[in-house]
């Protein structure tokens, strides 16, 4: 069964409202200390919502889908009702799938004091002061459309602020792409503080895939489909080799830190073996346009490569997806 880890970096107890596990009971976490609660574990799926209260109001939630669509978790930090406080979530041992902004209330601080007075005059009734007049905590984004135009200037990208695809309505790019799926199903580390909210474990978080990061890297069998996950970012390219030895075959993808010359975006795409393969590019199954589709079943493009060679396959720079050593699924 995964776990919840939910630590408390601050010097103060923090209780959070959970939704979906511990019978819908809130916990109280001590200072500098980490609860751990236990959802149902595969082939169950298991949804639910861990939000920090804040002299009891709702403010940063994480929600977690364990087991969700094809096996893997889905993890995002939202806004949406407030804030008071800094939080992230990621997959226990992956840092490149945390969600959230470590320092929201700074950057939120650091806004209202450059705001004008007009723009607070806006928000009156979405941000609330201390005595000594800093902003103390935050109202719910969902009930105030100014307030998410604002919160938008310092943490668009970071984690959700406006209500995502819901209802007919596609929602907004940078709010559907919080809800990337992790990989497979892990325990699950929340980390809160009223400073850093990264986690202790001396990663930075990746709010995007930076250009120069590892993607992944894959072995299977002889005949295996081998699939990669690629995140490009402009300009960028990624590199892609395939190598196939006697008794096994590897896909690595990785992105290299300089773009070509001439600005274009993609991959270099390199068959190392001693035998063709085409290699299909497919998107991701959630695009952040509300939709979802089985993708495998479109590929956006192919590539035939003869043995020991190479090619420059373009790409979108919003392209999100994987690529795949011929059509073969699952990829396992």
């Amino acid at each position: 069964m995964p776990k919840i880890f939910i630590t408390n970096k601050s010097d103060h107890p923090q209780t959070f409202e959970v939704h979906g596990w511990n019978n819908n009971q809130n916990i109280t976490v001590k200072p500098h200390s980490t609860t751990t609660l236990t959802a149902p574990g595969a082939p169950a799926t298991s949804s639910g919502a861990i939000i920090a209260l804040h002299g009891g109001h709702e403010g940063e939630q994480a929600e977690m889908t364990f087991n969700g669509f094809q096996g893997n978790d889905f993890l995002d930090m939202s806004n949406i009702v407030g804030a008071g406080g800094n939080m992230t979530i990621q997959q226990q041992g992956l840092p490149g799938t945390r969600k959230g902004d470590p320092l929201f209330m700074q950057n939120l601080r650091k806004a209202w004091a450059k705001a004008s007075p007009q723009t607070k005059n806006d928000l009156k009734g979405s941000i609330f002061l201390d005595k000594n007049g800093h902003v103390e905590r935050m109202g719910p984004i969902k009930e105030h459309p100014k307030l998410e135009a604002f919160v938008r200037g310092f943490a668009d990208g970071k984690t959700y602020i406006g209500v995502g695809a819901w209802k007919g309505s596609p929602g907004v790019k940078s709010d559907n792409d919080q809800s990337s799926a992790g990989h497979g199903t892990k325990d699950a580390v929340i980390t809160y503080s009223d400073g850093d909210a990264t986690p202790g474990d001396n990663h930075k978080a990746p709010h995007a895939l930076a250009p120069h990061a590892a993607a992944q890297a894959l072995l299977a069998q002889p005949h295996d489909e081998i699939v990669s996950p690629l995140t490009l970012q402009e300009p960028s390219t990624a590199a892609v080799s395939s190598t196939h030895h006697e008794d096994s075959e590897q896909l690595t993808a990785s992105a290299a830190a300089a773009p070509k010359p001439d600005n274009r975006v993609g991959i270099d795409l390199h068959n190392k073996s001693n035998k063709p393969c085409t290699y299909y590019f497919y998107d991701n199954y959630w695009n952040g346009n509300g939709t979802a589709g089985a993708n495998f079943d479109h590929p956006l493009k192919n590539q035939h490569l003869a043995p020991h060679t190479s090619h420059f396959v373009p790409l979108p720079a919003s392209f999100k997806g994987r690529v795949q050593r011929g059509q073969l699924i699952p990829a396992t």
